[in-house]
């Protein structure tokens, strides 16, 4: 649901540019508003720190409804601002400040997912639950997709611009207060009540998690280093990929994007799969089997799409069911690198430092490239992150068992 309501504003932009945003031509438009888009990756850290703070001291069940319940209102202000025409330069500025709030939200929804799943899932399917819980990030980002589908078909092109695309944005905010009610219901985690009922003892709930976090900069870099080759990955084959195969004469957007599909299923099912997996064998095997698989795999696969050598939809499969491999387990071992008391917070700020850095800039990155005749280097990036990634997982000398108790 929280993804849904992240996706649909980039989904949409094409169709309430117009509306929205002042600009001299249309390109104009659209470029405001994907700025827009990208000023909610800009603050995600900011929402990582702060609201995963909360998490790690007012409980899991807390953190996880106020997120969902701020990008929900962001949602729901997006389907009520008037247009520019109505009232000026307001009509942006509501538009940014939805998207500020949202992007606060989502930079501390999944670190605050993490650690409730890190905590409350069974220890013998603790991976099992992490690929479901990530799963959900795919699913809500297909659905958006879907909306936008059922929103041309019903009311075409010019009804969704003269003002249908609000539906999808109500759509999101409804999805978002089902969201809450389940939240408000969940149960807290044990470990979360535990470890704050001795932080309480010892006067320590308002101790800085900054200490903690100093010490534990090994760590850290590793989720960082791991969340950049997911993401860069992640944003290449779902938002880049139709427009790098149609520039490589490779396919046409609509073959690519219908290529996709097929991916998206492959990941999920991959996903699955891997949670399994790493729950019988552990996290590393199957995180570096990922990583591997893309660092060694991208150049070639996409050098043979380009040749006519390789199929299209092959491409899209391998690439995103090795994707699945680190999704799937990501959460989990993450949550498990940091004990409770820093969990959220430690989690949600180096992974969100990453997809700004990577994820949010690499449509722009690659279209720089194509556009400077130096398109056929745009696979190498996501494979020398992915190379990083791999490498930076041979930091973690020990990690905790699947089945065994998180160490604090």
């Amino acid at each position: 649901m929280e993804a849904y309501d992240w996706t649909i504003y980039g989904v949409l932009a094409p169709y309430f540019a117009e509306q929205l945003f002042p600009g001299s031509s249309p390109t104009a438009r659209l470029i405001a508003a994907y700025l827009g888009f990208a000023l909610g990756f800009l603050v995600r850290p900011l929402g990582s720190v702060v609201i995963g703070r909360l998490t790690d001291t007012r409980g899991r069940r807390f953190g996880l409804t106020l997120t969902v319940g701020l990008i929900a209102a962001g949602s729901l202000l997006l389907a009520i601002i008037p247009g520019h025409a109505s009232i000026g330069i307001a009509a942006p500025l509501l538009v940014v400040a939805a998207r500020l709030v949202q992007g606060l939200s989502v930079g501390a929804e999944n670190p605050s997912a993490a650690a409730y799943v890190t905590e409350t899932a069974p220890g013998r399917s603790r991976y099992l639950y992490s690929a479901v819980s990530y799963g959900g990030v795919v699913l809500g980002s297909a659905l958006s997709f879907i909306v936008l589908s059922v929103l041309l078909g019903v009311f075409g092109e010019a009804g969704v611009e003269d003002g249908a695309w609000r539906l999808a944005f109500v759509f999101g905010a409804l999805l978002g207060l089902t969201a809450l009610w389940i939240r408000r219901g969940a149960a807290e985690s044990e470990v979360f009540t535990e470890e704050a009922g001795r932080r309480d003892g010892a006067r320590e709930r308002g101790a800085s998690p900054w200490p903690v976090l100093r010490a534990r900069l090994g760590p850290l870099s590793v989720v960082f280093a791991i969340t950049s080759g997911a993401t860069t990955v992640f944003y290449f084959l779902t938002v880049d990929f139709p427009s790098y195969a149609a520039a490589a004469g490779a396919a046409t957007k609509e073959e690519a994007s219908g290529a996709l599909l097929l991916g998206m299923v492959a990941l999920l099912a991959g996903m699955l799969a891997a949670g399994k997996a790493a729950d019988r064998f552990g996290a590393l095997p199957v995180l570096r089997t990922g990583f591997a698989g893309l660092a060694l795999g991208s150049v070639p696969l996409l050098a043979g799409m380009v040749a006519g050598r390789v199929p299209v939809p092959v491409v899209t499969v391998v690439l995103l069911f090795l994707l699945a491999l680190p999704l799937a387990v990501s959460n989990v071992f993450a949550g498990q690198l940091f004990p409770p008391a820093v969990r959220a917070v430690a989690v949600g700020l180096p992974a969100a430092l990453a997809i700004s850095l990577f994820g949010g800039t690499f449509p722009a990155l690659a279209e720089w490239l194509r556009s400077t005749g130096h398109g056929g280097w745009v696979p190498w990036w996501p494979a020398i992150t992915c190379a990083a990634a791999l490498l930076a997982s041979w930091g973690v000398r020990e990690h905790p068992l699947p089945d065994t108790p998180v160490s604090e």
